[in-house]
């Protein structure tokens, strides 16, 4: 399936934000100068550390990255939340499973990245509540867009962008039938959240609990 303008155009950003971010950094731009304008300075300096921050939160740096042969780069950056080993097929793969969970704090780069070269066969959304990224029934109960790759050598795995407790914004770049490629940008999630990903239960893994990981660059594993 082909792309349209605005989608290719969000995936080979060649801006230094994301132009999801670009909306609200202009309103607290403008507000900035018009408080400082009209000389109400303490009103300027709050909304001109608030467009600080929004064009620190929506920033997208570009990022060069090493493929090899089955690597499985991290879909997004922040802290290895779990590490779950799941024995039985009640997972979105269907079978045994590990499950990784990135937990993104404010602080990280939002800008999520596809793990590895393949097609998207599917992708769901699932309108859900908003419980803290980083517990536990986040994973099931939140909402989620759930987006299924079968690799080039026909593996599948499974990575799910899912809001957080500020985060009610998920954004998704790509579409179903598209060929994707390792570290390439698919959307991003706004204020906060996490992303799991469930690769087959064969995975050699690299990473451990509480590693600091980045998009596109980080390898979690390499499938067998």
């Amino acid at each position: 399936m082909t792309l349209s303008k605005r989608e290719d155009t969000r995936i080979n950003n060649k801006l230094p934000v994301a132009w999801e971010g670009l909306p609200f950094i202009t309103v607290w731009s403008i507000l900035t100068c018009l408080f400082l304008y009209f000389g109400l300075l303490l009103l300027g300096i709050f909304t001109g550390v608030v467009s600080l921050f929004t064009i620190y939160f929506f920033r997208d740096p570009k990022r060069e990255n090493q493929v090899h042969e089955k690597s499985v780069l991290t879909p997004a950056d922040g802290k290895i939340l779990n590490i779950q080993r799941l024995k039985d097929s009640n997972n979105p793969l269907y079978k045994p499973a590990i499950k990784v969970s990135i937990f993104m704090s404010i602080f990280n780069v939002h800008v999520n990245r596809v793990p590895i070269d393949g097609r998207i066969l599917k992708i769901i959304y699932n309108p859900g509540k908003f419980f803290s990224a980083n517990m536990d029934k986040a994973s099931e109960q939140n909402e989620n867009n759930r987006i299924i790759l079968e690799t080039n050598d026909g593996r599948k795995i499974v990575f799910v962008q899912i809001a957080g407790l500020i985060a009610r914004r998920i954004v998704c770049w790509i579409k179903e039938g598209t060929e994707v490629q390792a570290g390439q940008r698919f959307g991003l999630i706004r204020f906060g959240s996490r992303l799991d990903i469930y690769l087959p239960d064969d995975t050699k893994l690299l990473i451990q609990t509480k590693n600091k990981v980045k998009a596109g660059k980080t390898i979690l594993g390499y499938l067998s």
